[in-house]
């Protein structure tokens, strides 16, 4: 499988590392494209890329290109993975998928009425921890679900945003922490937990850089069951802290970060699960956007090959990457109105 990369900025090099240790299964990191050509040259030379573009439609055009993964600011994700779906190319998308859920669904669409496969990188899913939780959940182990937390508390200098022109937008970025760094918590939490929100409530605001958008929020979601969901986001937290998950059921309680599990206790201990001896594959960037694991990339890259190869659906297709990205944009409305929003 040849895979080209659009964007050459810093996920680009997560992607490149991933696909790295990949390359005995086949999974060759073949072209690259960025509209900055520097970059595009010094990405191209530091990973040993055979063909550089500086034009998107290029790139999309070039019949030995099978998978692209789309690494550009994230308000233009939909705008490329539609362009490569027209272009029959297999699809691996940065999160968010897009930054309203009227655009992400629009990317879907496109991909699905072209045929091909697309794959959105929501890496926390790959956890051995999370998986543990969510089949804990699922399995009714907890009992009634009570309440959820989701702790996403990220650090991010002021050089961060101004690093990029897109960084700390709202026409590219799309939000601050909760957008950018805490969709990987939202997405989790709903996942873990497998309800529909009902209703949110939010409250964000910019205290700690010169930014547009948010750097600390928190929410309050209302889920159809009757359970309460609790999300504190920030990239204001210094030094940035290891993101920790928590939910509470009548039969137990449940609980991981990056390090692993950190409660699991069950009030029938009979019939508790059995508790996951392996840790919970960190994934860094609490403090830095440099330092994110591989170990997510690799698990979904290598499934959207597999899934090429035998005609399969991925293991994380876009439509289950808007939940996340409804939520966030109703955090941001309620804290814009005052009000709860009703989902």
């Amino acid at each position: 499988m040849n895979f080209g990369i659009i964007g050459c900025g810093v996920i680009a090099f997560t992607h490149a590392m991933a696909l790295k240790a990949l390359k005995g299964e086949g999974c060759v990191l073949y072209a690259c494209c960025d509209t900055v050509p520097e970059r595009a040259d010094k990405y191209a030379k530091e990973h040993g890329v055979q063909k550089v573009y500086y034009d998107d439609e290029a790139i999309l055009a070039d019949p030995d290109v099978d998978i692209v993964c789309v690494c550009v600011p994230s308000g233009i994700h939909g705008q490329i993975c539609e362009m490569a779906a027209r272009a029959g190319k297999h699809i691996v998308c940065e999160k968010p998928l897009e930054i309203t859920p009227e655009r992400a669904e629009a990317a879907a669409k496109a991909a699905r009425d072209a045929g091909v496969k697309m794959q959105s990188i929501h890496q926390r899913r790959t956890m051995p921890s999370a998986i543990a939780v969510r089949n804990a959940v699922r399995e009714g182990k907890l009992g009634r679900v009570c309440l959820a937390e989701a702790d996403l508390r990220y650090y991010r200098d002021q050089a961060y945003y101004d690093s990029g022109d897109w960084r700390g937008t709202w026409e590219l970025d799309g939000g601050g922490a909760v957008m950018n760094q805490g969709v990987h918590g939202v997405d989790l939490i709903l996942w873990m937990l497998g309800g529909e929100v009902e209703s949110v409530y939010g409250r964000a605001a910019t205290l700690a850089h010169d930014i547009d958008v948010e750097d600390t929020a928190a929410a309050v979601l209302q889920m159809k069951d009757g359970s309460v969901c609790v999300i504190k986001s920030a990239t204001s937290a210094y030094p940035g802290f290891s993101t920790a998950f928590v939910i509470h059921g009548s039969r137990g309680t449940v609980a991981f970060n990056d390090e692993g599990i950190t409660e699991w206790r069950f009030i029938d201990e009979a019939d508790a699960p059995a508790r996951p001896d392996k840790v919970g594959g960190a994934m860094g960037g609490s403090g830095s956007n440099v330092n994110i694991a591989i170990h997510g990339h690799i698990t979904l890259l290598r499934d959207i090959a597999q899934a090429v190869r035998e005609d399969r659906e991925v293991m994380l297709p876009p439509e289950d990457a808007i939940p996340a990205i409804r939520v966030i944009c109703a955090i941001y409305e309620s804290s814009r109105t005052g009000l709860p929003v009703r989902l």
